[in-house]
């Protein structure tokens, strides 16, 4: 693992970090913030591990699991869910764990908050990965800038705006004195977004339909946060 991969791997998950702060109203604490951050990219690891179960069970059967294979094994759109909702549920997890009844944790706004921030956590291990695996073959295969400008627009924001989805059904959830019902609508809207954005990628092999997909998805969401900052848990 190099150092370019390390920071070009953080630099998406941080400037996507201060756009979200401005939507709040009243300044997180920032040692809760950042480990809220580092919790996220812990729960990457765990999301992994079952990831890499899942595929051993449903994509190849119990066989070869440790073993790289010569072709890609085809997706089916079944398997894109799956792995989608592994990583929502990661997140949420990740989130809730580090904040889960902190006295910081005090308004609607906060659940979107912090699920975006357990959501950069998550991405930013996931793109180290990603630029750090392309970089360890002798040298790139694809232009490092644009690596870092897909890893930005594409898999960063969609994992932030999933999360944010996430996280807006949390506050609802304790409005209502933690309706459990509302959280699992939350994970089933994010997994749905997840899924689609990668089932475009692999369908149509281009960037142009995912990218307006998180294009409309951001206007959901930037309403979402304007109506919890208005609200009081």
């Amino acid at each position: 693992m190099n150092w370019f991969a390390i920071v070009f791997g953080i630099l998406p998950g941080i400037v996507w970090l201060f756009f979200y702060l401005q939507e709040d109203l009243h300044p997180e604490p920032k040692k809760l913030l950042i480990k809220t951050f580092l919790i996220g990219g812990l729960f990457a690891f765990l999301a992994l591990l079952v990831e890499l179960l899942a595929d051993c069970s449903l994509v190849r059967n119990f066989q070869n699991c440790f073993e790289e294979t010569s072709s890609a094994i085809p997706l089916s759109l079944t398997i894109i869910i799956v792995f989608s909702l592994i990583e929502e549920v990661a997140k949420f997890m990740g989130a809730f764990v580090s904040v889960h009844k902190n006295p910081a944790f005090n308004e609607p706004v906060d659940a979107m908050i912090y699920a975006v921030v357990a959501s950069l956590g998550f991405a930013t291990v996931e793109n180290i990965g990603a630029i750090g695996l392309d970089a360890s073959h002798g040298g790139f295969t694809t232009d490092p800038l644009e690596i870092i400008a897909l890893r930005f627009i594409g898999a960063t924001l969609l994992h932030t705006l999933a999360s944010a989805a996430v996280g807006y059904y949390w506050a609802l959830s304790i409005r209502d004195f933690g309706e459990s019902r509302l959280i699992l609508i939350g994970i089933a809207v994010a997994t749905g977004l997840h899924a689609l954005f990668n089932y475009l990628i692999l369908e149509y092999g281009r960037m142009i339909l995912p990218v307006l997909l998180l294009v409309v998805a951001g206007f959901f969401i930037i309403g979402d946060f304007e109506k919890l900052k208005r609200k009081n848990v």
